[in-house]
């Protein structure tokens, strides 16, 4: 249990108290996702340059509208993982007797404080990789063409994971 530092004040309830604090995992790792993104990026950017390459041969400056594809392609390539690897270094858990929160301070978006009640009701999982991750709520949206998605959410890699877990259930329980 750790006791209620000053930058909680205001946040937290007069009875809730901080059990566990965290940060995702911040080595730079690559996902089957952002394989995924890599490779299109390679072929959208292989095919601007081939155009190019081609368009160059005519003469004159037109092959240089290629630049922009030739950019986007490799900017889809590198930005995925580049993105969620800095997206988990300015990520920031915690875990009270009461909630689960997922604080950010992206630059450009500012600081961001999430919170989730945890109750015997909470769908608490743990996905025991390495590193691990435990999931705790789902987020459900909607599209404009009638599409429903959901994406579960919770602390994604982290090293103590089973120990979060055990707060979490210990919070289900009433033993918190």
């Amino acid at each position: 249990m750790t006791d209620r530092p000053n930058s909680w004040h205001g946040i937290l309830d007069a009875d809730e108290h901080i059990l566990w604090q965290g940060q995702p995992d911040a080595g730079f790792r690559l996902e089957w996702v952002d394989l995924v993104a890599g490779v299109f990026g390679l072929i959208f950017a292989g095919f601007a340059a081939v155009w190019m390459l081609l368009a160059s041969t005519a003469g004159g400056f037109f092959w240089m509208f290629g630049l922009i594809h030739f950019s986007v392609g490799i900017g889809i390539m590198v930005a995925r993982p580049i993105g969620s690897w800095w997206m988990r270094r300015h990520s920031f858990y915690s875990l009270s007797n009461k909630r689960a929160f997922i604080a950010s301070d992206f630059p450009f978006r500012g600081r961001t404080l999430k919170s989730w009640e945890i109750g015997p009701g909470s769908p608490v999982e743990l996905v025991d990789t390495d590193p691990q991750t435990v999931l705790f709520a789902a987020q459900t949206h909607h599209t404009a063409k009638g599409r429903t998605t959901t994406r579960k959410i919770g602390f994604e890699g982290i090293h103590d994971g089973r120990k979060v877990i055990g707060l979490m259930r210990a919070i289900q329980r009433g033993a918190e």
